[in-house]
């Protein structure tokens, strides 16, 4: 009953954070202030009731749009409120056995504490980016590079050091010998990935075709999920781009519209993202497969 109530409450406090990560996204790509003024109507500027602003509960209500100018709010509002809510559950499931019953395991409960608060925080940055590539085809530096650093913290400063999210195998850390300067070079190997692939496209198309700020977002999944994890982050992002993509240019109107980014550019951050977030919930399983399948 109790890991019930706390994957509920969990949920909830993620439809919260869901909404307030809404406003961020509606306002970091014009510079405004996410405190002032309060949640309003993008189209009439008219200040919402507080029942407008329940997350998730509120959009189905109004049916998605304004009360007032009935301009479209979209997509984008519940998706967020969901996505956080549900992970943030997840997250909570997956960890209360744990904390409730820590006689069973040999991990002490405030570890579990540790991770379940730290992919929290990593699912709320990630759908964040996700959702700013998606409409924006941006990603801040100013939230890659802070984050990167604070998720090093955890793995490198010893006072800091919280229950490690990263993917790794102890036979092969033993062997290898893991330590800070292979974490290191974990992120920057991930962020040259993305930067030799920029490099090779535009030695053959003599034009950008990846952007900085994807290099810096591996380098945010390095640290925070280890080289591993950022790999099959990149790797399910990459697949999930190509379907999109194939998806798209099937679609007549697709192939037809030259306004939107179908026929442009893809949001390779936002598959990233999503590919990250996948990673992190099942990395250690779907990578333990591939290795028992490749016979390592």
């Amino acid at each position: 009953m109790i890991r019930i109530l706390g994957t509920i409450f969990a949920g909830l406090l993620g439809l919260a954070f869901g909404s307030f990560l809404n406003v961020c996204l509606s306002r970091w790509p014009g510079g405004e202030s996410i405190i002032t003024p309060r949640s309003h109507c993008r189209s009439c500027a008219r200040t919402l009731a507080w029942w407008e602003n329940i997350p998730l509960v509120s959009w189905l209500a109004l049916r998605g749009r304004c009360r007032t100018c009935r301009a479209w709010i979209g997509w984008r509002y519940p998706l967020v409120e969901l996505a956080i809510g549900s992970l943030w559950a997840f997250a909570a499931w997956q960890a209360l056995p744990w904390v409730l019953y820590p006689y069973k395991i040999e991990i002490y409960p405030y570890e579990h504490i540790a991770s379940v608060l730290q992919s929290m925080l990593l699912y709320w940055l990630l759908v964040g980016l996700a959702a700013l590539d998606a409409e924006h085809l941006w990603i801040p530096d100013w939230i890659t590079i802070p984050a990167t650093v604070f998720g090093s913290l955890f793995e490198l400063v010893p006072l800091v050091r919280l229950w490690s999210l990263r993917i790794t195998y102890e036979d092969i850390s033993a062997k290898a010998g893991w330590g800070a300067a292979e974490y290191v070079l974990g992120i920057l190997a991930a962020a040259g990935l993305i930067l030799l692939i920029r490099w090779l496209y535009w030695l053959i198309r003599r034009r950008e075709g990846i952007g900085l700020g994807d290099a810096k977002l591996m380098a945010l999944l390095a640290a925070w999920l280890g080289l591993p994890g950022a790999l099959l982050a990149f790797g399910l992002g990459v697949v999930l781009g190509a379907l999109v993509a194939v998806v798209l240019l099937a679609i007549p109107a697709a192939r037809t519209e030259t306004s939107g980014w179908a026929l442009k550019k893809l949001p390779l951050g936002t598959f990233l993202c999503v590919g990250g977030i996948v990673s992190s919930l099942w990395g250690q399983p779907i990578i333990a497969a591939y290795r028992g399948r490749a016979g390592f």
